[in-house]
């Protein structure tokens, strides 16, 4: 294969992973009923003045599947993480217990259940757009080569046979996080 198009395919395939990493952090962030301290990873916390993420200020942790538990660095952080959490709607209700803050999470219904499927299946759409995006990248590169037609069509194959096996890749994700939503 000629260098060119094997940096434009690496480059694509660089894009088209960078993709499914973003897929999996965004996963991670839809709660599938059990208590995680990622769950949290968005609130942000007012610290002298700005605007501080939460697992910044305190030590996050789950003592069991249906509890987080957020024990903050200063007692006196206690009432703005208590707002930041009410805030940031999760849907979580923290208690203050003059130590820590402890979020009970509720079990999911079967209304939310779906809705976080949906969520799941917008994301994974979301990263096939990515890597569609990343192979149109590529073919164009190719295009602008000075190579002949054969390599071009070539590179365009290989381009498209990687963005297949990504596409599966984020259809198993889908798939494997749909059945853990929907597992209650």
């Amino acid at each position: 294969m000629n260098e060119e198009i094997q940096f434009t395919v690496d480059a694509a395939k660089e894009s088209m992973d960078k993709a499914i990493i973003h897929l999996e952090k965004e996963f991670v962030k839809i709660r599938a009923g059990k208590a995680s301290p990622s769950m949290l990873a968005n609130v942000k916390v007012d610290y002298y003045g700005s605007q501080t993420p939460l697992s910044q200020v305190s030590n996050i942790n789950t003592p069991d599947a249906r509890t987080i538990a957020v024990q903050p660095w200063e007692k006196s952080l206690m009432t703005e993480i208590e707002t930041a959490i009410r805030n940031s709607n999760l849907g979580f209700n923290p208690m203050n217990n003059g130590e820590m803050i402890i979020i009970n999470v509720p079990p999911l219904t079967e209304e939310r259940r779906r809705d976080l499927v949906k969520q799941a299946k917008a994301e994974a759409e979301d990263a096939k757009v990515s890597v569609r995006t990343a192979r149109q990248d590529a073919n164009k590169e190719i295009r602008d080569l000075d190579i002949s037609e054969d390599l071009q069509k070539n590179g365009e194959v290989d381009i498209q046979a990687l963005t297949d096996s990504y596409s599966k890749r984020i259809d198993t994700f889908l798939a494997n996080k749909e059945v853990e939503i929907m597992k209650v």
